[in-house]
């Protein structure tokens, strides 16, 4: 049921009256008027604070506002609707409030609200503004969960998360009961995990028509996605955006990156007051424009007023900057920025100029060699639109690019392009609970979506007919890629839970080494240099874990500069150390045993290089001419350690190893081996599916692993080698014995 904005703003129809002034009193009391009789918030049952009618005032003037009644009588009689409009029209604040207006209405009889969002920072920062408007608690009303972190509560009515986040609580609730209202916003990004919620969406609004399900988008949505979504045609509520300042464009012949930061100077002395967002290409590139302005400002003269750069990477939590008001802020701020974080600046009115390169990095993942390649390519028509809007009516959008550059209308889908083998688990996952097969919009890559069903069946996540098997249904629960939920499952076997968990969680967060500026790093290789295990990187890991653990039982001690002084990353810490809790407490969940720790004993460095074999038996790797260069068995690529390992430092006190298991190949940044550690050809062949074995392309190192294999059949005293499928039926227990 609609309700009109009088009744929201306050301006009529009275519910309620002060807790403080009883009828009578009121009554008695004839000098009051009706500032003194307040209304009572619908959804907490309080009267409305001061800040509540402040903030409306703000909402009414958003332009999304001049659609609320279209919105909420197309919500109530059409199972989708779409709305499309960029950050700064308010479509992200307002729509989920009015979803749970609607939800109100029927007393939230088929579920709650729920808004998915691409980034966890975005999900936090909106739960709290809009916490804020609708005048409630957060963490009570409105809330959010994402990665690792939860405020929420079985009560909250609206949830703000991650499209991830939505996807793995659906394995406990595939056709979403919980809830009424699904709101997708940022579906113009097209992330796999968008696309895969969308894909299963549309079959459960077949089998729950009282479901509601919003898509929110910085453009009107392609005809593809709108027929996607239903049969018939799904109403699109167009919000016009108020209108951004003067477009200048500049070709930068190239140099797009010192132009930029020529333009950033060129502002600071010339224009008015305001803060400026550079839309850049590359992590480094970031980081790198940040300390030439550090450097710079100490040479611009002090009438110019402050210059601060700020970095903010896609994908972090916890590196935007807090935005104030501009009359609170004297200082001009420079945010150093790139794709995907055009929505990332909705809430803040003291942007007045965009310095736009015009391209972005993605990364495309090649099933061939197994690894993401990097690809510089223009932005589409619709993040240049949305790169404008920041600016208001009153500012200027430098443009580093020529006018007549042809840009793409539409970002490329991430699911044609990415590694999807954690979603081809998580679907199999569905197809257990009874969802039939996603309806994708756009259909991945055939050679992406044949790698994964060959690493899941590597990785003995399939059976024979290939549905998910036991050991596919167990790596399923963990929250991690699925060669490090089948090591976390190995490390029960081989009982070294404890130290391969803290080695899960230091992985999957962002890395906790900082790479400082030139001029501290031998002081920080020093500092690292103090935690190096002689038997790789991931034992690494667990001496940096472990340290920062023990010092945190002493109550005098300040974590913060502990990290500083090693050059550590504390939130990347803080991260692993409540991802270790969540990993820990899903063992428990699943009954599956904890080892005791044990770390630094032969016995168990044994372990725990088998239990990280039976999950990355395919990324080993062999130095074939004695000098670091390392042949890669899986597609004959040579590669380097990076410089941050503590092979790749070359330290006295480690020794480059033979052959090495590593995490990571980023072959198109620097083509080097990441978090690598040392293990044997014995190790391997013993860990390693035989019919993995024999699909390895021809090599001298294969030849050597090939000879290991035959000596140790001899020894066995084997007459007959099983046939390549009589092994994916019963691999041998003395190599593979978690398969």
């Amino acid at each position: 049921m609609e309700q009109d904005a009088a009744s929201l703003s306050g301006e009529d129809n009275f519910v309620g009256k002060s807790p403080c002034c009883s009828d009578s009193e009121a009554l008695s009391q004839g000098d009051k008027d009706y500032a003194d009789i307040l209304e009572l918030n619908q959804f907490d049952g309080l009267p409305y604070s001061s800040r509540f009618y402040k903030l409306m005032e703000e909402r009414k003037e958003l332009p999304v506002w001049r659609a609320r009644s279209e919105f909420m009588d197309t919500l109530a009689h059409q199972q989708f609707v779409a709305v499309s409009g960029f950050a700064k029209t308010g479509r992200s604040s307002q729509i989920p409030q009015w979803c749970a207006e609607f939800g109100l209405s029927v007393q939230f009889q088929h579920g709650m609200v729920v808004c998915t969002q691409t980034h966890s920072q975005q999900a936090v920062d909106l739960a709290l503004r809009v916490a804020d408007e609708m005048d409630v608690n957060i963490g009570h009303e409105v809330g959010y969960s994402i990665p690792l972190e939860k405020c929420c509560t079985s009560e909250t009515v609206l949830r703000f998360c991650t499209d991830n986040t939505l996807l793995r609580e659906m394995m406990s609730d595939p056709l979403l009961e919980r809830y009424g209202v699904v709101v997708v916003d940022q579906a113009h990004q097209r992330t796999v995990a968008t696309d895969v919620l969308l894909g299963l969406l549309k079959d459960i609004a077949l089998q729950r028509p009282e479901l509601r399900v919003v898509l929110l988008s910085a453009m009107d949505p392609t005809p593809k996605q709108l027929t996607h979504l239903s049969g018939s045609e799904v109403p699109v509520i167009r919000v016009e955006a108020p209108g951004a300042g003067e477009v200048v464009y500049s070709s930068s012949g190239g140099d797009y990156f010192c132009s930029a930061l020529r333009l950033v100077l060129e502002i600071h002395r010339s224009e008015e007051w305001g803060d400026v967002v550079v839309f850049l290409v590359t992590t480094q590139e970031i980081d790198l424009a940040r300390d030439i302005l550090c450097h710079e400002v100490h040479g611009l003269p002090p009438h110019l007023g402050g210059l601060v750069p700020i970095a903010v990477h896609p994908g972090q939590p916890g590196s935007l900057p807090i935005l104030g008001d501009e009359e609170a802020e004297p200082t001009r701020r420079v945010i150093l920025t790139s794709s995907p974080n055009e929505d990332f600046f909705w809430a803040d009115r003291s942007i007045r100029f965009v310095i736009d390169a015009g391209l972005e990095k993605r990364c495309v993942f090649n099933p061939r060699i197994r690894t993401n390649s990097a690809v510089i390519q223009p932005i589409s028509a619709a993040q240049a639109e949305s790169r404008k809007q920041l600016t208001g009516p009153a500012g200027k959008c430098f443009r580093l690019y020529p006018k007549d550059r042809q840009l793409p209308a539409e970002a490329r889908p991430q699911i044609v392009e990415s590694d999807i083998t954690s979603t081809v688990l998580f679907l199999k996952r569905m197809e257990i609970s009874g969802m039939g097969h996603c309806d994708f919009i756009d259909r991945p890559d055939p050679g992406c979506l044949m790698h994964s069903l060959e690493e899941l069946d590597y990785l003995a996540a399939l059976d024979n007919d290939g549905n998910l098997s036991e050991m596919g249904i167990i790596m399923s629960e963990f929250p991690l890629e699925p060669q490090m939920a089948k090591t976390v499952l190995a490390s029960c076997e081989f009982d070294c839970v404890s130290e391969v968990v803290i080695i899960a969680a230091m992985l999957a967060v962002p890395s906790c080494f900082i790479d400082p500026p030139a001029e501290l790093k031998a002081e920080a290789s020093r500092g690292h240099v103090k935690f190096q295990h002689p038997e790789g990187d991931h034992f690494t890991l667990v001496n940096i874990y472990k340290a920062f653990k023990q010092r945190q039982q002493d109550p005098y001690f300040n974590e913060e500069k502990w990290c500083q002084d090693f050059f550590l990353s504390h939130t990347a810490l803080l991260m692993a150390d409540a991802l270790h809790a969540e990993l820990t407490d899903t063992l428990r969940r699943i009954e599956l045993p904890i080892s005791m720790p044990a770390f630094g004993s032969r016995s168990n460095t044994l372990n725990i290089k088998r239990a990280l074999l039976a999950g990355f038996f395919m990324q080993v790797a062999r130095d074939v001419d004695g000098s670091g260069n390392y042949f890669i068995l899986t597609h004959k690529h040579v590669a380097q350690i990076h410089p941050l390992s503590g092979y790749g430092a070359k330290s006295p006190k480690l020794g480059l190893p033979e052959w090495v298991l590593f995490h990571q190949h980023s072959f198109s940044e620097d083509n080097c081996l990441r978090t690598v550690t040392r293990i044997t050809p014995e190790e391997f062949i013993q860990m390693t599916p035989q019919y993995f074995f024999y699909n390895l392309p021809p090599s001298e190192s294969k030849e050597i692993l090939q000879n290991l294999f035959n000596h140790a059949d001899s020894e066995c005293g084997e007459e007959k080698r099983p046939s390549q499928e009589e092994q994916r039926q019963e691999p041998p227990s003395e190599r593979c014995v978690v398969q």
